[in-house]
């Protein structure tokens, strides 16, 4: 009996089977092959064409403040309550109609900052926002 040698089948094997990895990156260029022509393939769609023609220039818009004591300023310049209604009358006939921004004082009453959108409603203004600050 000899020391040290197997001469029994059960030996190690120390090498990798590849016959599995193959199957499977075989398997892999049939499926690259299939869809790689599919995708290739764009979709033929009819693009639009661009016009020379100006783009109607939107309005800036009014910016209505109420401060504190009730007192309306039109783009920052005080305004009489009298004149008030004559130029949202003329605002609201311009083409395209400009929109109206109210930025209220915290400290005003309500009824002025309602007044005022009664008044724009009347004269015919459709588009009304409000500005307020985000919460700290």
């Amino acid at each position: 009996m000899a020391i040290g040698t197997q001469q029994d089948g059960d030996e190690v094997m120390s090498e990798i089977n590849m016959i599995p990895f193959i199957d499977v990156m075989l398997v892999l260029l049939i499926i690259f092959i299939i869809t790689v022509p599919v995708i290739k393939h764009a979709v033929n769609i009819e693009l639009p064409q661009a016009s020379i023609e100006k783009v109607q220039d939107k309005p800036e818009n009014i910016r209505l403040s109420v401060d504190a004591d009730g007192v309306y300023y039109w783009n920052d310049q005080r305004i009489e309550d009298v004149d008030f209604a004559a130029r949202l009358e003329a605002a609201a006939a311009q083409d395209p109609q400009p929109e109206l921004h109210i930025r209220g004082d915290k400290a005003v009453r309500y009824e002025r900052v309602a007044q005022a959108m009664a008044t724009a409603q009347r004269s015919g203004v459709r588009k009304i926002g409000f500005i307020t600050e985000p919460a700290p």
